[in-house]
Parts: C-alpha cells; structure tokens; sequence
C-alpha cells in the first residue's frame, strides 16, 4: 500500500484553514459568533474581494444565510462592499489591520449597549415622573424615588464614561498610550 504524499499546495491550505478557525475562536472571545469569524477569515485569507456565491461555496453555507452574515460584519463594520470594474455582484472586503477590527469590534459593541442604556435610562425617568406626580407619596416613596434618581445618575455617568472610552479608542488615541510593536522583519 502506497501512502499519498501531501503536497506544499495542500499543506498551505491546511494552515489556511487553521489561520481561519484561529480567526473564528477569536471572534468568539469578542461576543461574535464563529460565523463571523470564519467569513471573515475566509475573506482575509483569500486575500481579496469576494462574492456571497464564492463566500457561499468556500463555506458550505447558503447564500441567503451568507448575506445575512455578511450584513451582520458591516454593521460591526469589520467589512465592506466594494466596487471592481467588470464585476456585476457585490463584492465584500474585510479590515486587513488586525488592530482596526479590534477597534471596530470593541466600539460597535459597546456603542450598542450605550444607546440601549439610554432609552432604559430614559424610560426609568420618565416612570419615577409620573411617580412623582401623585399627590399623596409617603416619606418612604419619595426617599426610594430620589435614590433612583440617584442611582441614575451614576448610571449616566457609567455610560457617559463608555462613551468616552470608546470615542478614545475610535480616534486612535490608544495608540498613543499604547503602542503597537512593530516587526522589525517586515
């Protein structure tokens, strides 16, 4: 029996692939799913644009569910659809700066929770003001609305410092306190 020998072109593909589920489990550790990763990967992999049916077929997914996910990375804004002259179907790119889509990552997620604590925090007012508003509010009622309030307040400052930290992070000023190391091999 005559073992097959890998060849150099196969054994590259196969470190693709772990490159691509390395990519995968990373995004998993930011709260995205592994779909993601994997689309990702594939697409940084591949080293350039590619369609839904390409992404489709290299995946092993559907089209309909490659769009969805697809749609779901631009929104994190981690890639992008571009143009190429020739091309008649929408090509996706993705962030090649492993720092940028952390950034991008990072901020997208906590710009969600921000605008959702708001509209909660928003909301919470305006019940303990209609609390407010009834005539006979006993000294208890009125001691456990005023800490409500309070604990509001400290809740906006919460959220006004997340936001705070995430414009720091957008404008590339973490860059500045902490540096990237650059390969001198490059």
């Amino acid at each position: 029996m005559k073992l097959v020998e890998e060849k150099p072109f196969d054994k590259t593909k196969e470190i693709e692939e772990q490159f691509i589920e390395k990519i995968a489990d990373n995004m998993n550790t930011f709260g995205i799913s592994t779909t993601v990763g994997r689309v990702l990967g594939t697409i940084y992999m591949n080293r350039e644009p590619m369609t839904l049916d390409e992404l489709s077929d290299s995946i092993g997914m559907s089209k309909t569910r490659m769009s969805q996910v697809v749609r779901e990375m631009v929104d994190l804004n981690i890639a992008e659809k571009v143009f190429k002259k020739g091309v008649r179907k929408d090509l996706y790119n993705v962030e090649r700066d492993y720092y940028q889509t952390f950034v991008s990552l990072f901020t997208s997620n906590w710009r969600k929770a921000i605008s959702k604590s708001k509209m909660f925090e928003q909301k919470l007012q305006r019940e303990l003001a209609e609390i407010e508003k009834e005539e006979a509010l006993d000294e208890e009622t009125e001691q456990k609305i005023n800490e409500l309030l309070k604990e509001t307040r400290i809740w906006l400052d919460y959220y006004d410092w997340i936001s705070r930290v995430t414009e720091f992070f957008e404008s590339g000023e973490i860059f500045k306190h902490v540096p990237v190391r650059q390969d001198e091999n490059k």
